[in-house]
């Protein structure tokens, strides 16, 4: 297994990340252009989202996920949402998304967080392979309703 550099501090690689994040749009069929991809890096770099992204051994952004915090009334907490988690296709199958999730099990230990919640396609049963190894899945089912 490779071990990959996990980093918070993604400003200096704003266009390997905009590749990736293409990436991850395409994979999941989303349509998306320059001005969302814009929004979404402008939120991390405001701090409302955290990028969480994996360098491999020649410093090139092979990885991230993306995580911001939420509250759980129920239960008075307050939690992170791991929103987007992507690898490039050539890394996979290397320890990268490992890597990925225990950088944002500390990140979650050091903000006190009660759990990381995430959803995934039903199909994607690659990754929903690592999500059973070291996750919990839920009974819950997950509803859209548009405003």
């Amino acid at each position: 297994m490779a071990n990959y550099l996990i980093i918070t501090d993604v400003v200096p690689h704003h266009a390997d990340w905009n590749v990736l994040y293409t990436a991850y749009a395409e994979y999941y069929k989303v349509e998306q252009n320059q001005e969302m991809r814009d929004r979404t890096w402008g939120w991390i770099m405001e701090g409302r989202i955290i990028c969480l992204m994996a360098l491999n051994e020649e410093g090139r952004p092979v990885g991230f996920a993306h995580i911001r915090e939420f509250l759980r009334p129920l239960s008075a907490t307050v939690a992170g949402y791991l929103d987007d988690l992507f690898v490039d296709p050539s890394q996979r199958g290397g320890g990268t998304v490992d890597q990925l999730f225990s950088a944002a099990t500390a990140l979650g230990r050091d903000r006190n967080w009660s759990v990381i919640r995430w959803i995934t396609r039903d199909d994607n049963y690659r990754a929903r392979s690592v999500y059973d190894r070291i996750a919990t899945r839920t009974n819950w089912i997950t509803y859209d309703l548009a405003p």
